[in-house]
């Protein structure tokens, strides 16, 4: 005779393990009815400024002395000593300061002051909205991607983009809600991309990883040669009955009703998918303008437009990830050599993107953000003092597209660049502040899980009003 797990749990123990079986189940009960505590689910709470969203996530911590933040003061004191106390936790110990040995130029009408490493994303200066006083809370990669990617850089917790697609869902029902193209799978992983708690169903769908070029990601197994779609969609009738009828007898599974739904989407996504993958259909001038006909911006290159495919058929949240195995953007040492790889990398391919977008019509309602987990140091670190270490003390993200005030450059770091001092944004804020774009309060914005409300910003956060147009 056999016994379901429910079951079994009912006549064993005078039942004690079913009454904790169903206090278990109680939060994934709410989420299969509809009823969580977030009762959004596909509706914002006020107009929204963007409808999705495209995260450029520059892996390793880009410096933002050398690309956005200029010093002049580091410039004059190069080789002296930090004049003020360094944090009282420091990732490696770091000696004096160090110039920038790149130029800067003001660029556009606002006549915001780039970097030479930037001189195509300078071209579009005019666009950006830059934060130069972020700052987080942790000096290493995997806490500092972990709080920037979820929030938290101690617990297991859903990340920015599967809180999104929780609140918003998807505007394209034949694709995933969350794209993550070329995922690191390094510092957190899959946990930067997960749902942790949420329903498994709003996790990222990666395409690729850093370690294969952008040219060979794809989703695995997207179309069957084997059988007709009307074979598959018999096959998938029988699956779902067996899996529905499962369902009945054990009572609300989150996991269980988030692989119905995937088996769904994946029956639906042989339609759409590969044409979205589909770069050959663009023109010439396209591939040129995303940098794809040359060797050094071809990879990121592709990432950019794929991204700029995939948000034009109504994917929520797309991230891309430039993670350069080799150098990344964690110049411990040879900052020159290494800032100036990652940056022709790029450059191009942003810029192309941010114009493509503009042209479309769809920087109207698309909001892209660019940054890494944390910026660098204004002093030297290495053997020959020419590398910079990690700083999550102040460092510089950048936003366009809906709802922002555009060439303007908010906050400050210390005249050398070292602290966040003038209205200082926290990762927390920048959470806030996207959620607010997006139309979600992100104090509303929350999912019952093991006995408390939980949110992306969990107890703090304040959304940045000056940054709205």
């Amino acid at each position: 005779m056999h016994f379901s797990r429910r079951q079994l749990l009912q006549n064993t123990a005078a039942g004690f393990g079913s009454l904790a079986l169903t206090s278990l189940l109680a939060d994934d009960a709410r989420a299969a009815s509809g009823n969580a505590v977030s009762s959004l689910l596909g509706t914002p709470h006020f107009p929204p400024k963007a409808k999705r969203v495209i995260f450029l996530f520059m892996k390793g911590g880009p410096s933002h002395m050398d690309t956005f933040d200029y010093k002049p003061q580091l410039q004059k004191d190069d080789g002296k000593p930090f004049p003020f106390e360094k944090p009282r936790v420091q990732f490696a110990p770091t000696s004096n300061l160090l110039a920038s040995p790149w130029k800067f130029k003001q660029y556009g009408e606002s006549g915001i002051a780039v970097s030479e490493l930037f001189p195509h994303v300078a071209e579009c200066v005019d666009d950006l909205c830059i934060i130069n006083s972020m700052h987080g809370t942790n000096p290493a990669h995997g806490g500092a991607s972990m709080k920037l990617h979820t929030g938290s850089d101690v617990f297991v917790r859903p990340s920015m983009g599967s809180w999104v697609t929780y609140g918003l869902g998807s505007e394209n029902q034949n694709l995933p809600g969350f794209i993550t193209i070329c995922p690191t799978l390094a510092h957190g992983g899959t946990k930067n991309w997960g749902s942790a708690f949420l329903p498994a169903s709003v996790s990222g769908t990666p395409i690729g990883n850093a370690s294969q070029p952008s040219d060979q990601a794809r989703v695995k197994y997207v179309q069957n040669a084997r059988l007709s779609l009307d074979a598959q969609r018999m096959q998938l009738d029988l699956t779902q009955s067996m899996n529905r009828e499962f369902l009945e007898t054990t009572g609300p599974d989150s996991e269980l009703e988030a692989r119905i739904q995937s088996f769904e989407l994946a029956f639906r996504m042989q339609t759409e998918m590969p044409e979205a993958l589909d770069l050959a259909s663009e023109t010439e001038a396209t591939h040129k303008l995303y940098g794809i006909d040359n060797e050094t911006t071809a990879d990121f290159g592709r990432q950019c437009l794929m991204a700029r495919r995939f948000a034009e058929r109504g994917v929520r949240f797309v991230q891309i990830t430039h993670s350069n195995t080799e150098v990344q953007w964690d110049q411990h040492g040879n900052l020159r050599k290494g800032h100036t790889q990652n940056a022709a990398e790029v450059d191009l391919p942003i810029a192309g993107l941010l114009k493509d977008l503009k042209t479309r019509g769809l920087l109207d309602d698309t909001l892209v953000l660019w940054g890494g987990e944390f910026g660098r140091t204004p002093t030297c670190q290495g053997s020959g003092q020419d590398g910079r270490d990690h700083n999550p003390e102040g460092f510089t993200m950048w936003m366009a597209g809906a709802g922002l005030k555009t060439g303007i450059q908010y906050g400050a770091t210390d005249e050398y660049g070292y602290y966040a001092v003038e209205n200082k944004v926290h990762l927390h804020d920048l959470h806030a502040t996207i959620l607010h774009l997006l139309g979600l309060d992100h104090e509303q914005l929350t999912y019952r899980h093991a006995g408390r409300d939980f949110r992306l910003t969990d107890v703090a956060g304040n959304v940045v009003h000056d940054l709205f147009a």
